[in-house]
């Protein structure tokens, strides 16, 4: 099943995407609730709006799938991170455990929203990922107790300028990430991408990535080096992960971000205002976002030099 949340004449609603358009769910229900509700439940009730009268998807815009409590990045493709290092060799900590930072949940944008450069970027990529939603709240959850609702696209869009910056202050990304992340264009269940499954356990879905109509990106899910159960399981440990978390993959190999193939010599320019970025996940969906103009701001004011005083 497919949830979405979407606005309509200024009024916004959950409903269950069909092949007729959205069914709306009962008013001041939303996609979080039905996560928290769990998925037999959810099911059930997204099942119970079917035979009303459907919205049409042209007439709606389509808004992130759900108000995530927190939202994850994790670094799960290796490919990826052997063409985003020089020169090539992937940092052996990388193997011992999954890694993720924590990204903003209040810059989420829809699947068909404009994007702004971030203030001060002239370095602006994509990143085309999957995402998890955590189906309960648990702690230090064995991979076995692990509970995903469902899955949705995610671009988390990157300020590389900004976010090399930070790093060399061995802490982030910070500016350099937190200024967009498109998620959509729905959210499917869980149950609706078994099929996928492969042997040992990973999800076998084709991903691809388009500028201006140009590919320029594709690669399979299951090469992730961690399941997301795992990487749920991660995230838990010591502390709590909570129904409706958002748990992204991390950007996939072979094209899947516009650094990585800086990385390996390939000379493509930065996105600019006006580049339209396509990704489409198998048994998913596609999402498409045009790249707009940002807010010009003052530059930021330097630190002061530390004083040299010992005493008063």
């Amino acid at each position: 099943m497919r949830f979405a949340t979407y606005s309509l004449n200024g009024v916004v609603r959950a409903g269950v995407v069909a092949d007729d358009g959205i069914h709306p769910l009962p008013e001041g229900t939303t996609v979080l609730d039905l996560v928290r509700s769990g998925l037999p439940a959810a099911l059930e009730t997204g099942a119970s709006v079917l035979s009303g009268q459907p919205v049409p998807l042209a007439d709606v815009r389509l808004l992130p799938p759900l108000d995530p409590p927190t939202v994850r990045d994790f670094v799960a493709f290796e490919e990826h991170v052997e063409g985003m290092v020089a020169p090539g060799a992937v940092a052996p900590e990388w193997y011992q455990a999954p890694t993720f930072y924590f990204t903003n949940p209040h810059a989420l944008l829809g699947a068909f929203d404009d994007v702004p450069v971030p203030p001060g970027s002239e370095l602006f990529d994509f990143e085309l990922e999957v995402a998890a939603v955590v189906g309960r709240d648990g702690s230090s959850l064995a991979p076995e107790e692990a509970e995903i609702f469902g899955y949705t696209v995610l671009n988390d869009w990157s300020a590389r300028d900004l976010q090399r910056r930070e790093m060399k202050v061995q802490l982030g990304p910070s500016k350099g990430k937190d200024s967009a992340t498109t998620l959509g264009p729905w959210l499917v269940t869980a149950d609706e991408l078994e099929s996928f499954r492969d042997g040992d356990g990973f999800l076998e879905l084709d991903l691809r990535v388009s500028v201006n109509g140009t590919e320029v990106g594709q690669d399979l899910l299951s090469n992730m080096g961690w399941p997301f159960e795992e990487l749920v399981s991660y995230a838990s440990r010591g502390t709590w992960v909570r129904a409706g978390d958002v748990l992204g993959s991390g950007t996939c190999g072979n094209g899947g971000c516009l650094a990585e193939l800086w990385g390996r010599g390939r000379e493509i320019p930065a996105l600019k205002p006006g580049d339209v970025v396509e990704m489409t996940v198998e048994g998913i969906g596609t999402i498409r976002n045009t790249v707009v103009a940002g807010v010009e701001l003052p530059p930021v004011r330097p630190a002061r030099p530390r004083p040299r005083k010992r005493k008063r």
